[in-house]
């Protein structure tokens, strides 16, 4: 078997699912967190200095970045020799209904006692 294939997916699996699945997997990182509570806190599209504000390499910003560009979090816009990102606060809005609603969804049903492991 392929270790790197994907199981298929469930046929109770949606759309929002699989949104909210790529979304967690774009923040699996540190340095991407941190780079997104950057931009939250300034509020406003930041025109580099971004790696700065990092302990990494700009290639290894640069990637970062890339990957929470093509996930959808933040937006890049180029001017002259820089690109400016801004958080796409959309995508951020639709992570947390699902996070709010799988929460929510918990609460709703009776948690099912686990024999104890220890």
């Amino acid at each position: 078997m392929n270790p790197t294939a994907q199981a298929p997916a469930a046929a109770s699996d949606t759309p929002d699912i699989n949104e909210a699945a790529s979304l967690c997997r774009a923040l699996a990182h540190p340095a991407r967190i941190r780079i997104l509570r950057h931009l939250l806190r300034v509020d406003r599209c930041v025109c580099g200095g971004i790696v700065e504000i990092m302990p990494l390499a700009q290639s290894t910003v640069s990637q970062h970045l890339k990957i929470l560009k093509e996930a959808g979090l933040i937006r890049g816009e180029v001017e002259g020799p820089k690109t400016c990102y801004c958080v796409d606060k959309t995508k951020l809005t639709v992570l947390k209904q699902f996070i709010v609603l799988m929460l929510d969804s918990e609460e709703n049903h009776e948690t099912i006692p686990q024999p104890d492991c220890g």
